[in-house]
């Protein structure tokens, strides 16, 4: 397995958009396999931080991270920083009380996966969600900046991959199976599930449909906002010839047209400040109707990326300091 450095806050990619709703999917049935092998209960606190190696990894970090987001700690007895650190994180996997499973990988004891994820120094901490991995942080690192990514890391593993944890039972034995969280059917998951299995089957215009149909009842719906985003971009950028839209925004500078459809190519090849700063400086060279539009467009690509992201909040006020 090769590491991904994916974006925490919005995947913009077209296989990783697609990886997205797929890993959430196959969460929700692991979740309904766990209960029907009668998964009941809740697993141990000391359950939550676990060893691992080579030999068990496949089935201790990537089956589980279908479950449950695993923060890796790659670590050594002779790291001084390492002993520091791994007790911070032991504490805080217990804190958070199933949001989180943490694995400690001893490097030297493990040299292949040490190598697979491209390791240069330790302590380094990874995450794995739904099999797909990202790395946290290097080094020593303060347990301010280690809650933030934590907190970061739990809620985008629940918003984009529906992973919510696993249910601790604080009067169950260590070693115990995890159970299964209870979690009631929300009245709009049939048509969330409907979106999910239209972008499966590669009907855009059907996911487009079931995520407004659920927008209608609900506009709030954060799943549905950036599921509708999401599948718009796809769709307008279905079938372009890449070649020619860079052609014509490379052309006319000051085709707004031109310049919106080049930087949805930005945005799903994953140059996110291409996309913006090719929209916000066409924002400065125009007025009226024209400038409305862009506008627009970017608040449609900000939704895509996600709000909290470094890059959405740069661009805002790259944005406001355009328009005023």
């Amino acid at each position: 397995m090769q590491p991904r450095n994916m974006s925490m806050s919005g995947v913009v990619d077209l296989a990783a958009v697609k990886a997205a709703q797929e890993a959430k999917a196959k969460a929700e049935q692991a979740r309904a396999q766990a209960a029907r092998d009668g998964g009941a209960g809740g697993i141990s606190p000391a359950d939550l931080v676990i060893d691992v190696d080579e030999a068990g990894f496949e089935s201790d970090v990537l089956q589980r991270s279908a479950e449950v987001p695993v923060v890796i700690d790659f670590w050594a007895e002779w790291c001084q920083p390492c002993k520091q650190l791994s007790p911070v994180l032991e504490r805080l996997a217990v804190e958070y009380n199933g949001r989180f499973l943490l694995a400690k990988i001893d490097v030297d004891a493990n040299q292949m996966l040490m190598q697979q994820f491209g390791i240069q120094g330790i302590p380094a901490v990874f995450a794995v969600v739904a099999g797909q991995a990202l790395p946290l942080f290097q080094g020593a690192a303060g347990e301010e900046q280690i809650r933030g990514t934590l907190d970061q890391l739990v809620q985008v593993a629940e918003q984009r991959f529906g992973l919510t944890g696993l249910t601790v039972d604080p009067d169950a034995e260590a070693g115990g199976a995890p159970a299964a969280p209870e979690r009631p059917a929300g009245p709009y998951d049939a048509l969330l599930e409907a979106a999910v299995q239209a972008l499966d089957s590669g009907d855009l215009s059907g996911a487009i449909q079931a995520y407004k149909n659920v927008l209608n009842e609900d506009p709030g719906n954060e799943e549905a906002k950036l599921g509708l985003a999401q599948a718009e971009l796809l769709q307008r950028v279905q079938g372009v010839d890449p070649q020619q839209v860079r052609k014509d925004a490379a052309d006319k500078p000051a085709d707004v047209q031109a310049q919106i459809a080049a930087a949805d190519l930005d945005l799903v090849g994953g140059h996110v400040e291409d996309a913006f700063g090719r929209l916000i400086e066409t924002v400065a060279r125009t007025v009226g109707d024209d400038r409305d539009t862009l506008r627009m467009r970017l608040l449609e690509l900000f939704e895509v990326v996600g709000p909290e992201d470094p890059r959405v909040i740069a661009a805002r006020r790259a944005l406001a300091r355009a328009l005023f």
